[in-house]
């Protein structure tokens, strides 16, 4: 039964992805669907109102469009959580917060991270809910698929230009994540999640007691919290929390929420491309490492608690710590490993409670960053491998390095070594710094092996723009606040400008006829080899601190 769990899941993932990545395909192309006759003025509206033009822009003025566009929204997104105390739709009294909690919530909404230094319920406004974190939510989320588009444009493109960062933001939002969002929201409310702008419930339990019940918009909340990819919790224990993820269906309804866009974006990729088994095999790539991980995770889990077995009692469910018992282990284990490989963030068990080898498996998805991710930033991540893989493939061959009909030469790839340096350099430079100066060694609450995972978990979620957390960690401090916020704009902006600047370089290029000599990048053999670079840079690259982490704290259970 509990393969079968996981197995469906699986099974119903694959079988959305295709309807999603031809609509989505659609949308980003500017094709023909049966929601133009209604979307086409809701669009046109907004273009006339903030002055939209339709022109092309190249990589370097998309990249300027992208940055400018979500500074502007952090500046708007500051103003209202310094002044919540004022709010209206402010039942709760919720005061502002502090100038660096404000400055890390910002930048983890804005960057797709939604990292949480604060409890949802406690620390903002129904007002701060809906028009800054529900705001950005939707518009990380569209940004990322925007320069996804924007990126295969260039990759497969003819010419300089590679599309209209506001027109794929507004048609983005506007086509998917909203009409996504209302089916989604629908069919959790249906399951008892809560839409309501009523203020929290004093009730008297059973014992005598007084329990404030918290509510809200959770609903519409949840929807783009999960099909954006954010991850960000209504309530601060997440989509453990019984009014966020209610029953079994719902928690399958979330992870399927998370999984679809990122899934979708690469089947649209073979249909941008003309050649579906391009698509399908990098979507390949991504499952094996998918799998791999959650059969360790799973696996894992299963095993139980070694301390507990040595007082030989019985652990038939495995480790349950920390897990919600309507979900059981493989709906925990599942979702685990869907909201690191995913890049949602979104947790319905503490991570903190895994086993050593079940919580190196999200902080290893994390550092590799490949295996799907967010919206459009895994699918970058990846394609930016095969780049790397064809060239090296080609020199160790004698074949010539090229990809999708573009020559693969210097410029591209010290612009991809850059990008896949600067991953860890974020990760392991923060966390060196927090282990060694007073300020960064308050937050850490554990000892040993498992206080290390705990700070190498917090900057790894925030360079990868994850946002889930290890939550043993006191992280609401000016250290952790400042340290992580530049962390997560590091990780959205830098690599997602690189990887633009490379798009721009093949879309520069005349196309090259494949011949006897091309390397084919479409077959079992690449799959397998772009499975075996990326396992071997990220072991390169992550192992000894893995090493040093949750892997010396299994050895010495």
């Amino acid at each position: 039964m509990d393969i079968f769990q996981i197995v469906l899941t699986l099974i119903i993932f694959v079988l959305l992805i295709i309807p999603t990545g031809k609509y989505i395909y659609k949308v980003i192309n500017n094709k023909r669907s049966f929601v133009d006759p209604v979307m086409d003025k809701v669009d046109n509206l907004i273009y006339k109102i903030t002055g939209i033009t339709k022109e092309e822009m190249t990589w370097k003025q998309y990249a300027v469009a992208f940055i400018v566009s979500n500074m502007v929204m952090t500046l708007m997104a500051y103003l209202v959580l310094r002044i919540q105390g004022v709010h209206f739709l402010n039942p709760n009294g919720n005061k502002a917060m502090d100038a660096s909690l404000i400055f890390n919530t910002i930048f983890s909404f804005m960057t797709n991270t939604n990292l949480q230094h604060y409890g949802g319920e406690w620390g903002l406004s129904y007002l701060s809910q809906m028009i800054v974190i529900t705001f950005f939510m939707f518009t990380s989320g569209a940004s990322g698929v925007a320069v996804a588009a924007a990126f295969i444009r260039g990759i497969t493109g003819k010419t300089k230009m590679i599309g209209n960062f506001f027109v794929d933001l507004v048609r983005v939002t506007t086509r998917v994540l909203i009409p996504f969002s209302i089916i989604v929201t629908i069919l959790l409310m249906g399951q008892g999640v809560p839409q309501t702008f009523s203020p929290n419930k004093v009730i008297t339990t059973l014992e005598g007691t007084k329990q404030v019940i918290g509510l809200g918009p959770v609903a519409s909340f949840e929807a783009i919290k999960h099909l954006g990819t954010n991850g960000g919790g209504f309530f601060g224990s997440n989509s453990s929390h019984p009014f966020e993820n209610p029953t079994p269906i719902s928690n399958l309804i979330e992870m399927l929420s998370m999984m679809l866009i990122p899934g979708a974006i690469v089947y649209c990729f073979g249909l941008m491309v003309k050649k579906k088994k391009q698509g399908w095999a990098i979507f390949a790539a991504m499952s094996i490492l998918f799998v791999l991980s959650l059969v360790v995770c799973f696996n894992a889990e299963k095993a139980g608690n070694p301390a507990i077995a040595n007082l030989n009692l019985s652990q038939a469910m495995g480790n349950m710590e920390g897990k919600e018992i309507r979900f059981g282990l493989p709906g925990s284990a599942l979702f685990t490993t869907v909201t690191t490989a995913f890049t949602t963030g979104s947790v319905n068990n503490m991570h903190d409670s895994l086993t050593p080898l079940g919580g190196m498996v999200p902080l290893w998805q994390m550092m590799l960053n490949v295996v799907f991710g967010g919206e459009g930033v895994g699918f970058m991540n990846m394609i930016m491998y095969a780049i790397l893989t064809v060239f090296l493939c080609g020199l160790m061959v004698g074949r010539t390095p090229e990809f999708l009909g573009k020559k693969i030469e210097a410029k591209e790839i010290k612009l991809i070594s850059l990008a896949i340096l600067i991953h860890p350099f974020i990760i392991l430079v923060p966390s060196s710094i927090a282990v060694l100066t007073k300020q960064g060694l308050a937050g850490i609450t554990n000892s040993g092996f498992h206080g290390l995972t705990q700070v190498l978990y917090e900057f790894t979620s925030s360079a990868a723009n994850n946002g889930s957390g290890f939550e043993g960690l006191a992280d609401n401090t000016m250290f952790w606040n400042v340290s992580t916020g530049l962390v997560m704009y590091a990780g959205r902006f830098f690599a997602m400008v690189i990887l633009l600047a490379v798009a721009g370089s093949l879309a520069a290029k005349k196309s090259v006829a494949e011949s006897n000599s091309t390397f084919r990048t479409d077959n079992t053999t690449f799959t397998i080899i772009l499975v075996f670079i990326v396992l071997i840079i990220g072991a390169l690259t992550f192992m000894p601190a893995i090493v040093l982490g949750p892997i010396a704290e299994h050895l010495m259970q």
